[in-house]
C-alpha cells in the first residue's frame, strides 16, 4: 500500500470562533436576526447601531426559538392569519356594497327632492314677475325690497317641509354678491363654507342641475359640521337675474348606518377569527399530541429504556402509526437483545479460546526456548528454522495478547492507560522491530524530525501496536523503496505519518481498507 499513513494525538484545542456578520443586505439582517447569529462574532458599524440591534434581537430571540420548534403555534398562528385576512376581504366588500346602497338610495330620494324644489322655485319666480315688473328695480339698479323679501320667503318656504331632512341655500351666481342676491340659508348653515367652490363653478357654467359630496359648516362654531350630499341648478329670481340655489341633504343618518355595520362586522369577524384559531389548535392538538408522545418516546428508547410503547386508542391514521411505532419498538427491542445475546458469546468465545491456548502455547514456548538456546549446536538450516520458530511464537503471543484485549474491549473492562510519552522513542522501537522486514525487503525505513521532543499524553503500547501496523505495512507493500516516518508537533498536537512508494491502491480499493481480511 503506498500513499500517507498518519496516527495523530490532539492536544489543547481552542474555542470555536463565532461566525462572523458583515453588512449584509436587509434581508440576511433580519435572518440573522431571528436565527440569534445577529451580534455574534462582531457587527460592523458605530456602537448605538449595535446596542439597538442587541436590545431588538434579545426580547425576538425566545419568540423565534419558540417558532421554530413549535409546530402546533405555526399551523394556528397561519389560520389566524389567514382567517383574519378572509375576514377582513369579506369586511370591504360587504361595507363597499353596503355604502354604495345606501348612498345610492340617498342620492335618488335627494334628486327627487331637489329636482321638485327647483320647479317650485321655477313657478314662484314666474308668478311674482308680474308684481315686480309694475314696481320696477330701485334707483341704484339694486334689486327691489320685493324681490329680497321673496328670495327670503323662498328660502324659508322650501325649507320648511324638509323638517331637518335638509337645508336650503341661496348663493349669487358668478361674481355677483349684491345685497339683494346674497347668501341666503336655513337651519343656521353657513352657505359659503359649506357649498364647494368647485361645484359653483359648474352651475355658473351650466344649466343643469349638478351634485357632489360636502359637508355642511354652521353658523354656530360650537356646532360639529356634518356630512352631506348637495345639489344645485342655477334659477332666475322674479326679475330674471340668475342665482344658485342649493339644497343640502345630511349623510348623518347614513354614517351612523355604516358605522353600525363596520361594528357588527368587525364585532363577527374577531368573533370568527378566534373561533377558527380555537378550532385549529384543538385540531392541531389532536394530531401533535401523539406525535411529541412519539417523539418523547423515541428519545427514551435511544436512552435503553426500551420498554417504552405508545397508548393507542380507536382506529384511526393516528393510531395505525402507533401501532407501527409499537411494533417497531418491539422489533428493535428483540434484535437488540438478540445481538446483546450475539455479543456475550462472542466474548465467551474468544475469553475461551484465549484461555485454552494459553496452556499449549506455554509448552511450546518451553521447548521452543530450549531448541533456541541450543541452536548454536545445530547445522545453519536447523538454527534457523529454531530462529523462525522463536519469532513465531513471539508474533502468536502477540496475536493472543491482542485478542484478549479485543475480548476485554468488547466485555467494557479495558481503560485506556494515558500519560506523557515521547514519541520519538516509540517510533524507535517500531523501526528497530521493523529493520528485520525491511532488510529482507531491501527497504531502508528513515525517521525525520525527530530531533526536537514530540510528547504527547497517550497510551505508549496501543500507539506503537499501531505504528507498527502501518510501518510493518508500508515494508511489505512497498516494492523494496525507501519507508519515511515522519514526526511533527505545533499547536498542541502531535503527528506521525509513514509514508510510502509502492504500487498504491486500485481506483475503488481505498473504501475496503477497512474491511476485515482484506488485503
Amino acid at each position: 500500500m503506498s500513499g500517507d499513513s498518519a496516527a495523530s494525538a490532539p492536544g489543547r484545542s481552542g474555542g470555536r470562533p463565532g461566525r462572523p456578520v458583515g453588512r449584509g443586505t436587509a434581508a440576511s439582517r433580519w435572518r440573522h436576526l431571528f436565527d440569534g447569529d445577529l451580534l455574534q462574532g462582531g457587527v460592523q458599524g458605530s456602537p448605538v447601531v449595535r446596542l439597538v440591534m442587541r436590545w431588538v434581537r434579545r426580547p425576538l430571540l425566545p419568540v423565534m426559538r419558540l417558532w421554530r420548534r413549535n409546530i402546533q403555534l405555526k399551523v394556528v398562528v397561519t389560520t389566524l392569519l389567514m382567517s383574519l385576512g378572509v375576514v377582513l376581504l369579506l369586511g370591504f366588500v360587504v361595507i363597499g356594497q353596503v355604502r354604495n346602497g345606501l348612498l345610492d338610495a340617498k342620492v335618488k330620494a335627494s334628486q327627487s327632492q331637489a329636482t321638485g324644489g327647483f320647479a317650485v322655485a321655477k313657478q314662484q319666480a314666474e308668478q311674482a314677475g308680474s308684481v315686480t315688473d309694475e314696481e320696477g328695480p330701485a334707483p341704484d339698479g339694486r334689486p327691489s325690497q320685493s324681490v329680497i323679501q321673496w328670495m327670503s320667503d323662498l328660502v324659508a318656504s322650501l325649507s320648511s317641509g324638509g323638517q331637518g331632512a335638509f337645508d336650503v341655500v341661496t348663493l349669487p351666481s358668478g361674481g355677483d354678491s349684491g345685497s339683494g342676491r346674497g347668501p341666503r340659508a336655513s337651519g343656521g348653515v353657513n352657505p359659503a363654507a359649506s357649498v364647494p367652490a368647485a361645484l359653483r363653478e359648474r352651475i355658473d357654467t351650466s344649466t343643469g342641475a349638478a351634485q357632489s359630496y360636502t359637508r355642511i359648516v354652521f353658523a354656530e362654531k360650537d356646532k360639529e359640521s356634518q356630512p352631506a350630499l348637495v345639489i344645485g341648478k342655477q334659477v332666475n329670481d322674479p326679475n330674471g337675474d340668475p342665482y344658485q340655489l342649493y339644497y343640502l341633504f345630511p349623510l348623518t343618518q347614513e354614517e351612523k348606518s355604516l358605522s353600525l355595520v363596520k361594528g357588527t362586522l368587525a364585532t363577527a369577524g374577531l368573533f370568527v377569527v378566534v373561533l377558527l384559531g380555537a378550532i385549529a389548535w384543538l385540531v392541531v392538538r389532536q394530531v401533535v399530541t401523539p406525535v411529541r408522545m412519539a417523539a418523547g418516546i423515541a428519545e427514551r428508547l435511544s436512552a435503553g429504556r426500551l420498554q417504552e410503547r405508545m397508548k393507542v386508542t380507536g382506529e384511526d391514521d393516528i393510531a395505525r402509526l402507533g401501532e407501527a411505532f409499537n411494533k417497531m419498538a418491539q422489533n428493535l427491542q428483540l434484535k437488540i437483545s438478540q445481538l446483546e445475546d450475539l455479543s456475550r458469546m462472542q466474548r465467551r468465545f474468544v475469553s475461551d479460546v484465549s484461555h485454552e491456548l494459553r496452556t499449549p502455547l506455554t509448552t511450546v514456548r518451553m521447548a521452543a526456548d530450549v531448541i533456541h538456546e541450543a541452536r548454536e549446536d545445530f547445522d545453519p538450516v536447523t538454527a534457523r528454522s529454531a530462529e523462525l520458530l522463536a519469532d513465531q511464537l513471539d508474533r502468536f503471543e502477540s496475536l493472543l495478547a491482542d485478542l484478549l484485549e479485543i475480548s476485554r474491549f468488547d466485555a467494557g473492562a479495558a481503560a485506556l492507560e494515558a500519560e506523557p510519552i515521547d514519541l520519538r522513542e516509540v517510533v524507535r522501537r517500531v523501526v528497530s522491530g521493523a529493520e528485520p522486514l525491511a532488510e529482507r525487503k531491501g527497504t531502508a525505513v528513515k525517521i525525520v524530525g525527530d530531533q526536537q521532543p514530540v510528547v504527547a499524553e497517550a497510551d505508549a503500547r496501543r500507539v506503537e501496536r499501531v505504528l507498527r501496523n502501518l510501518v510493518v505495512n508500508a515494508v511489505e507493500h512497498g516494492e523494496g523503496k525507501d519507508v519515511v516516518v515522519k514526526l511533527a508537533a505545533a499547536g498542541g498536537a502531535v503527528a506521525v505519518a509513514v509514508r510510502d512508494y509502492g504500487v498504491g491502491l486500485k481506483p475503488g480499493e481505498a473504501t475496503r481498507v477497512f474491511s476485515r481480511f482484506w488485503r
